[in-house]
């Protein structure tokens, strides 16, 4: 079976059997991610269908942010996820379950398990990617105004007298974790691509202090040089 084969297969059976109402991590967030790491792995010798399966399979099981078991998702998904590969996909090679259950529970960040494998690694990166950039952007404030969560703190939006508080901000949530992001990127061409989509964010932030101080036309040079590189 080719890989366009099994995609088309993974696709219709999450669309048709997958219980989830999280749109920030629904079908089509997956099918970017795999999208994502068939970028990543050309460079590699990664098997392909591997880091597919842990691409579409890696949220089989996600709880919210804010959920107290959140640490164990990934490993409730790896099992999750075993148990779809060979009872609903028996065809899928069983050589190859280990390795994607592998990926699937390092692809977490809350998680804190090491990625092993090139697969995961390409997984794990592959997923990053979603919390950057113009898709990370538009992420990030679902997510936060589904947990309530407010967008900034108008009067300090970078938290430059006060803790960061992402719980409370989201945009906090930026240098809280997602700027850190590129820094723990496994593969080369993952952390190339993670510094670029940070450095939008950066962007954004600059252009929204601009905005909260009237300037609608600019960006904060301020907010550039604290952030840059």
């Amino acid at each position: 079976m080719t890989l366009m084969q099994w995609q088309s297969r993974f696709e219709h059976w999450l669309n048709e059997s997958w219980q989830h109402d999280d749109k920030a991590h629904d079908v089509a967030h997956l099918k970017r991610v795999w999208q994502t790491a068939q970028r990543i792995l050309q460079s590699t010798e990664a098997d392909a269908l591997v880091v597919m399966a842990g691409c579409y399979f890696h949220d089989i099981v996600n709880l919210a942010k804010n959920h107290p078991q959140r640490h164990l998702a990934s490993a409730q998904a790896a099992v999750e996820t075993r148990r779809i590969l060979q009872q609903v996909f028996p065809e899928f090679p069983s050589d190859k379950i280990d390795a994607v259950t592998h990926a699937v529970h390092a692809h977490s960040f809350s998680a804190e398990v090491a990625a092993e494998t090139i697969e995961a690694k390409i997984v794990q990166d592959a997923d990053r990617l979603e919390s950057l950039g113009a898709i990370g952007l538009a992420r990030v404030f679902y997510v936060s105004g589904a947990l309530g969560r407010a967008l900034f703190d108008s009067s300090d939006p970078l938290g430059r007298e006060r803790p960061l508080d992402d719980a409370q901000w989201t945009l906090d949530h930026f240098q809280k974790k997602l700027l850190k992001l590129p820094e723990t990127m496994q593969t080369a061409e993952g952390k190339r691509l993670a510094q670029y989509n940070a450095d939008f964010l950066v962007t954004y932030m600059a252009k929204l202090c601009a905005e909260l101080k009237g300037d609608f036309d600019a960006l904060d040079e301020s907010v550039l040089a604290e952030f840059a590189r």
